[in-house]
């Protein structure tokens, strides 16, 4: 019975055509995590910037700045600006009614029933650049961020 000895460098070659198929899964991967980390950045900057308004009451410069502020991370920007609106609330959900004349909802109605709320909406805006080109993407995102907060 003769002993053969295994291919030599079958494994190598074998690594050496997968590495680069990982190595591009892995950065996607990270890229997706950050995208989705930044994506909850910016909702909490929109969250801040909303209890901000709730708490201290009406002053956009003071609201963007909350807003900008709120995270570590940079380049969040509160765009468009924040406004009063006017809003009902069915069954946990928030629906935009008018628009406040003198800070007061009082002509408005809700539907089915009840007098709107006078609420702060405050947004949110983050650019965030892709690690890699990937087809069907661009290359920038807008990720954004909105919330509402009752101010009455």
């Amino acid at each position: 019975m003769l002993l053969r000895s295994p291919p030599r460098g079958a494994a190598i070659v074998e690594f050496a055509l997968i590495v680069p198929f990982l190595v591009l899964l892995l950065v996607g991967l990270c890229d997706l995590g950050f995208g989705v980390y930044g994506s909850m950045q910016v909702q909490a900057a929109a969250e801040a910037g909303a209890q901000y308004a709730s708490r201290n009451g009406w002053d956009t410069t003071n609201i963007a700045a909350a807003v900008t502020g709120a995270t570590g991370a940079s380049g969040i920007s509160a765009t468009p600006a924040p406004y009063q609106t006017c809003g009902c609330t069915n069954n946990n959900i928030f629906t935009q009614v008018g628009t406040p004349t003198n800070g007061s909802c009082s002509t408005l109605t809700c539907t089915p029933s009840g007098n709107p709320g006078l609420y702060a909406s405050v947004s949110a805006q983050l650019l965030y650049q892709t690690m890699l080109p990937y087809p069907g993407l661009p290359t920038t995102l807008t990720l954004a961020g909105q919330a509402y907060r009752r101010l009455n």
